[in-house]
């Protein structure tokens, strides 16, 4: 598969010192710059994994995908343009502020600016989480996903899965379609939600402990307004997160035990379950909107579905999210 993981993600908001506080002290991430109009964060033995300008435009900027060798960034570009898509070769001043070999870029359907890059610098400086976290699980699965609202989620799914290669894991047409796309062992790197909306919905960052998911959903909890999502687990991915607002509006999941899948034997079905096993009360939403989702998760209740149960075993754990 020529794209491997998301790999970056660029947000513009005017914001600075909300968003240097909220990923920092809250998400846990390594603030490692803030140099004129930006704010570059590190999770892992990446240069960067979040990018926020001070600069005017929509609020995601852009979403970085990392493939697999060099000549996978001719092939895409050759392939995209030959279906009409207007794709630029980064310059070597782009490819230094984003600590790559070489990049190409262009936009999906609803303009929403793709980066796919190769050979990411890597830094011997140990990570330094901005509070006491064991650290994010990232390597080859990427920094997490990232999720798109978007309005006609027919063309968007064409575009992902058909001329991006995107592979899908999963889909659901209640309460709305939502489809879910894998890219390595990760459940799902990217979502398409069809909310009637546009724009960033979500990124998702996974931790390394359980714990370190509590701990942030407390601290969380003591801030005004912060938890969008309430404490819960998804039917399709397994993962236990709660979601808080970001300074920019959109939301970030902060979750722990990611569904693993194989790629290779993987086949793509329709889930009927809802979203959740349990939780995830939208706390944003009128009570009103709310309901249907509850009543999913009540029938799931009602009819004993549970995720496996899984150990913090790395060996265990990866055997038995697999299936």
């Amino acid at each position: 598969m020529a794209i491997c993981a998301l790999g970056y993600i660029g947000i513009r908001s005017d914001r600075m010192d909300d968003w240097s506080e909220f990923a920092s002290k809250l998400i846990g991430m390594q603030q490692v710059d803030r140099a004129g109009q930006t704010c570059v964060f590190r999770m892992d033995d990446r240069k960067q994994r979040l990018i926020v300008s001070d600069e005017p435009g929509d609020t995601l900027s852009f979403l970085g995908w990392e493939v697999a060798a060099s000549s996978d960034l001719q092939h895409l570009a050759t392939r995209l343009e030959a279906e009409g898509v207007a794709v630029k070769c980064g310059s070597d001043n782009l490819c230094d502020r984003r600590f790559v070999s070489e990049l190409i870029y262009f936009h999906d359907p609803d303009g929403n600016r793709i980066e796919l890059f190769h050979n990411p610098q890597l830094t011997d400086a140990p990570f330094q989480p901005g509070r006491s976290i064991t650290g994010f699980n990232t390597g080859a699965l990427g920094m997490g996903h990232a999720v798109l609202n978007t309005k006609d989620v027919d063309r968007m799914l064409s575009f992902y899965r058909d001329k991006l290669g995107f592979s899908v894991s999963d889909f659901g047409l209640s309460p709305y379609p939502m489809y879910f796309f894998h890219v390595n062992e990760r459940h799902h790197s990217l979502a398409l939600l069809a909310t009637g909306g546009s724009g960033f919905h979500h990124f998702m960052v996974e931790y390394k402990h359980l714990d370190d998911v509590g701990q942030g959903y407390d601290i969380a909890q003591q801030q005004e307004g912060r938890i969008a999502y309430t404490l819960g687990r998804h039917t399709n991915d397994y993962t236990t997160s709660f979601y808080a607002h970001s300074p920019s509006g959109f939301f970030v999941e902060n979750g722990w035990g990611v569904r693993l899948i194989d790629p290779t034997t993987w086949v793509s079905h329709e889930t009927f379950d809802g979203p959740s096993f349990w939780g995830h009360d939208r706390l944003y939403l009128p009570e009103d909107q709310c309901i249907t989702m509850r009543d999913m998760r009540m029938d799931a209740a009602s009819r004993g579905l549970r995720a496996p149960h899984l150990i913090e075993c790395p060996w265990l754990y990866g055997q038995m999210s697999s299936k």
